[in-house]
């Protein structure tokens, strides 16, 4: 059950912030292994960790999916699942042509001439989960910026690729599909193997093993940033406690440590939101969403929606929502640790998505675009 802790309990929020840091720090220990591994023995590594951790018997299904195979997907897709891809690819291209860099010169001084010069990187991986449930929307958010941005060649790797996932990837044109998951594909990406070509930068979400992973190969191979398990906030002291507790647990049930917090100013709330998470899990026999809830989730009890801003801050989490009365507090989120997408609801039926809440570092001369 989703535990509620007040805010000025200092323990509990002590514990809420030091679990997120000592589950990737665990993490690390495994991957570092790994990488060694990957790097000295190259594709035997991969066979043998893809047997051990994924199941995949890569001598016998190959390194990468066929063209057949992406052709006998798209033949047999239903038509409804290829529209709604293709519908969500024309308005996720709108908007990377919109967020992508120019170019500029400016001559702030007589004699001086300053100027941002652009290039596409040569080649990018798209790490795409393949665990308990098909992420086609991944292969969409990664591999078109990569495209409007003009990488040359994009790769995806995915463990055990579902066919929503080959279809988002044949629609997009790309090929280049690896059976390879956690630590050990960043490895094979980063570094290159016998059969695995090394890229320039490595982008796209997974479980803790993968940003562990991301994290520690950061200083030799480009990286989009370390986000961890997948993590959602909701924010709001009026709201429908059906509709947030159907939010949370969808969050919940992507991976055992996944993060599902509700920050709110109002106990019954709370209370509620509590209540029917606890019922929707057991009546649709969510186990995966149960345990995250339980070890890793939570409802914050502040003292006013401005104190849930200040929380917002301080988690910087991957997906943000604020119910309709806290729209407000959109102006007052300043996190700078990685890219936030922030959801305004004011009904089933309209949701605004501003920008992408993005802290960036200085410009870099070479863009990738993949989010």
């Amino acid at each position: 059950m989703l535990k509620i802790i007040r805010s000025d309990d200092r323990k509990a929020v002590g514990r809420l912030f030091s679990s997120r840091a000592a589950n990737l720090s665990d993490a690390e220990t495994v991957a570092r292994r790994i990488i060694d591994n990957v790097r000295r023995h190259g594709d035997q590594a991969l066979i043998r960790y893809s047997r051990q951790f994924d199941g995949i018997d890569l001598r016998k299904t190959g390194m990468m999916v066929t063209r057949e195979e992406l052709d006998r997907v798209a033949s047999q897709a239903p038509p409804s699942l290829a529209a709604a891809l293709s519908a969500a690819a024309k308005n996720i291209r709108a908007v990377a042509r919109r967020q992508l860099p120019r170019a500029w010169q400016v001559q702030p001084s007589p004699g001086v001439h300053v100027s941002q010069v652009l290039r596409p990187l040569e080649r990018v991986a798209c790490y795409v989960p393949g665990g308990r449930f098909p992420l086609p929307s991944t292969v969409l958010m990664s591999v078109i910026p990569a495209q409007v941005a003009g990488v040359r060649e994009i790769l995806i790797t995915s463990p055990k690729p579902a066919p929503a996932v080959l279809l988002a990837a044949s629609m997009l044109g790309v090929t280049g599909i690896y059976r390879l998951g956690g630590a050990q594909a960043v490895a094979a990406f980063a570094y290159g193997t016998e059969t695995v070509p090394r890229v320039e930068k490595i982008v796209g979400p997974g479980n803790r093993y993968v940003a562990a992973a991301k994290k520690l190969v950061a200083g030799e191979c480009g990286i989009d940033f370390v986000a961890g398990p997948s993590e959602l906030v909701v924010v709001g002291a009026e709201g429908n406690p059906r509709w947030i507790a159907a939010d949370l647990a969808a969050q919940a049930e992507h991976d055992p440590d996944a993060v599902a917090i509700l920050i709110t100013p109002s106990l019954q709330l709370a209370r509620r939101v509590q209540a029917r998470a606890a019922q929707l899990v057991a009546r649709l026999r969510l186990p995966v969403a149960r345990k995250s809830l339980a070890d890793q989730g939570c409802i914050v009890l502040t003292r006013s929606l401005a104190e849930a801003a200040e929380f917002v801050n301080r988690l910087a989490p991957e997906h943000l929502t604020l119910l309709e009365d806290a729209e407000d507090l959109l102006h007052q989120i300043q996190s700078a640790d990685r890219s936030s997408w922030a959801a305004i609801v004011r009904s089933p039926q309209e949701i605004t998505l501003p920008a992408p809440i993005t802290f960036c570092p200085l410009p870099e001369r070479r863009v990738c675009g993949a989010a």
